[in-house]
């Protein structure tokens, strides 16, 4: 913001205020200094008018913060701290020509009223020592050593809280609150302090002392004007209103709520934003919407997101952080064999679960007379067949029940429990040397180490263990019998096979076997003939 322009009252007073400084330069007449009181009441006045100015500026702070903390918060911290400063300035200033008055008029004058200084009542006017005595001191250790500290102090703080953004204000800060050394009327440097408070009579050092008061006032009034006008600065300004419609979801089935956002979308047609996803640019339609297109090349759940960057009124970039997600699933039909559905007890059943228009991450099930994990089963070849969940039935006899409920639009829809008919693992075929009949030969018999069950043309990978079988041999008349109680042949067994000549019958009678549901089966006996 540039410097504040001056009334024609203050270019007066600031005119005045030079042609008696030269005045008094020449030691003219005690009237001439006189005039000096007037030149003082009208900067006391700009004073009091920059008092109030600065009041109704607070007071505009207070009220932009109430109607939005988080936008005018900081603004407002950092306009009270400048109004804090700017007392300190001013009350050391005024302390001074309180100081100056009581020394000189003594300390029952009509010039002093608490804080208030009546220059019209200061009858020492002209005096030249007292002022001398406590601005510049003995050995130059007066009070306008520190006024200087503080006016410098002051002028940086202000140029600081312009944070670089406003050089014309700057500027006439550093020229109004300036402290350097000056030239003298002798053409020599001479320090600040003695440049304007040496030697000279009381009502000019006052006159001087007030007007360094305008300027710390002045230099509120403008760092206070441009924290104002940063309340704003960044916010955008949009030209154009859209309606929008956002679904939950734009699949509804049957029971279930269609539910949707809508709101006002503003944009500004004079500037389209730049939106990046992964480091590119996306393109922009006409209203200044970014098209982001991605192929599906795997299945599940995918995030993507990006940044949208846009330039503020104040030329500064803001840039927002946006992310979405979407689920990939394959494209697929599903075809239910009706009379075909039957889970195995003592074994997970897998089974999937699709509701279409809902991502499976938002899909529950609850199974009756059974218990479902998310553990993988394997397919007779050893692969693992598709599936979200196992089932483990309880018992046979009665249905296993799947019950199933999607969220939907933030709402929880459960459909009609589907039905699964029970049964029991079907009984192995018992194998020795991979035949349950058949011949083998005398040296292929001997070789084997025992007994063995299969599901032959089973879906699942099950197995089997052998719990125990007994080998028959018969020669003779006689029958010979030699038992185990595990998978494998014991000696003994191993000697009645070993004795089979071609054209014997190799029976194993009385085959166990234990299956994942844990219960024994008694198996079909094996019977080959040795060749």
């Amino acid at each position: 913001m540039a410097h504040e322009r001056l009334s024609p009252r203050q270019k007066m007073i600031g005119m005045m205020y030079l042609v008696l400084t030269a005045m008094l330069a020449l030691n003219v007449s005690k009237e001439a200094v006189e005039a000096f009181k007037k030149v003082d009441k009208g900067l006391t006045q700009t004073i009091a008018n920059y008092a109030i100015k600065n009041n109704i500026i607070y007071q505009e702070f207070d009220r932009a913060a109430a109607e939005n903390p988080t936008k005018a918060g900081k603004y407002k911290t950092a306009a009270y701290s400048v109004k804090e400063r700017a007392d300190e300035a001013f009350n050391f200033i005024q302390g001074l020509k309180i100081e100056i008055i009581n020394k000189a008029e003594g300390p029952e004058n009509l010039a002093v009223k608490g804080t208030e200084v009546i220059v019209e009542e200061v009858k020492r006017i002209d005096d030249t020592n007292v002022p001398s005595e406590i601005m510049i001191g003995p050995n130059e250790n007066g009070k306008a050593n520190d006024l200087k500290a503080i006016l410098k102090d002051y002028r940086e703080f202000l140029v600081t809280t312009l944070e670089g953004k406003n050089p014309t204000a700057e500027k006439a800060l550093k020229i109004s609150l300036m402290t350097d050394d000056g030239i003298n009327k002798d053409g020599a440097t001479e320090r600040w302090e003695n440049l304007n408070f040496q030697t000279l009579p009381l009502v000019a050092v006052i006159c001087i002392l007030s007007e360094y008061q305008v300027n710390v006032r002045n230099a509120e009034t403008e760092v206070l004007n441009y924290l104002y006008s940063q309340i704003d600065a960044s916010s955008f300004k949009f030209n154009k209103l859209t309606a929008i419609v956002i679904p939950n979801n734009n699949y509804v089935t049957m029971g279930s709520d269609y539910e949707a956002q809508v709101f006002i979308s503003a944009t500004d047609t004079t500037q389209k934003p730049e939106i990046t996803v992964g480091g590119n640019k996306l393109e922009l339609d006409d209203s200044g919407k970014g098209i982001y297109k991605a192929r599906a090349a795997s299945v599940g759940p995918k995030k993507w997101g990006g940044i949208i960057a846009l330039k503020a009124p104040d030329g500064t970039i803001k840039n927002y952080d946006f992310d979405a997600s979407y689920v990939v699933g394959e494209p697929n039909v599903i075809v239910s064999a009706t009379a075909m559905n039957v889970m195995y007890t003592g074994i997970p059943n897998p089974i999937d679960v699709s509701v279409p228009g809902v991502s499976p991450d938002k899909i529950k099930i609850k199974v009756v007379n059974g218990t479902v994990t998310t553990e993988k089963v394997k397919n007779s070849k050893g692969v693992n067949f598709k599936g979200t969940w196992a089932i483990k039935p309880n018992a046979v006899g009665q249905d296993v029940q799947i019950i199933v409920t999607a969220d939907m639009s933030g709402k929880p829809v459960q459909f009609a429990p589907y039905p699964f008919r029970v049964k029991g693992l079907p009984v192995p075929v018992a194998q020795f040397a991979q035949k349950s009949t058949g011949s083998v030969p005398r040296a292929t018999a001997a070789a084997q180490q025992g007994v063995f069950a299969i599901l032959p043309d089973f879906d699942f990978d099950l197995q089997y263990q052998v719990t125990g079988f007994t080998v028959l041999y018969s020669d003779k008349g006689a029958d010979y019998e030699e038992s185990s109680t595990g998978s494998n042949l014991t000696p003994k067994q191993k000697d009645l096979i070993s004795r089979l000549t071609r054209g014997k019958n190799l029976i194993i009678k009385d085959i166990k076997a234990v299956g994942p549901d844990q219960k024994t089966k008694e198996l079909m006996p094996i019977i080959l003939k040795i060749d």
